[in-house]
């Protein structure tokens, strides 16, 4: 079995921030409406924001999705999306951008990300695994 798709209910109003989001970093738009925003990656994986149906939310510290991470192919294309963020008065968290030796396979690798808040208040993470550039 492999991860098909994943369904994140968010604001309507906010559907445009995550279309964005996501087409920074090379993921396409699939399908567009007033209510929904289906996005799809080269490897096949969509993601899907609907309009939510009530004003419940959850606390990415508790059950649930903690974050999602769309991984980039350079430090550069973390930074370009942390300045993104910036242009937008997105704050970054937990000291991001930095790089995160804990999580890197070896000293030769690194593991550099960008986390942040959408306006919806889901935990996101853009990422970049692979070797020290």
């Amino acid at each position: 079995a492999r991860l098909a798709h994943l369904q994140m209910n968010v604001d309507r109003e906010n559907l445009e921030f995550y279309e964005e989001l996501v087409n920074s970093v090379g993921w396409k738009t699939i399908h567009a409406d007033d209510g929904m925003l289906g996005v799809m990656g080269d490897d096949g994986l969509s993601i899907w924001f609907v309009d939510k149906v009530n004003d419940v939310s959850g606390d990415y510290d508790g059950c649930g999705l903690n974050h999602l991470a769309l991984g980039v192919d350079s430090i550069a294309e973390v930074d370009k999306a942390a300045a993104w963020l910036t242009e937008r008065g997105i704050e970054h968290l937990f000291g991001t951008p930095r790089h995160r030796p804990e999580f890197s396979s070896d000293d030769k690798t690194t593991y550099y990300q960008v986390m942040f808040e959408s306006p919806d208040k889901l935990l996101f993470e853009i990422v970049f695994t692979g070797p020290l550039q």
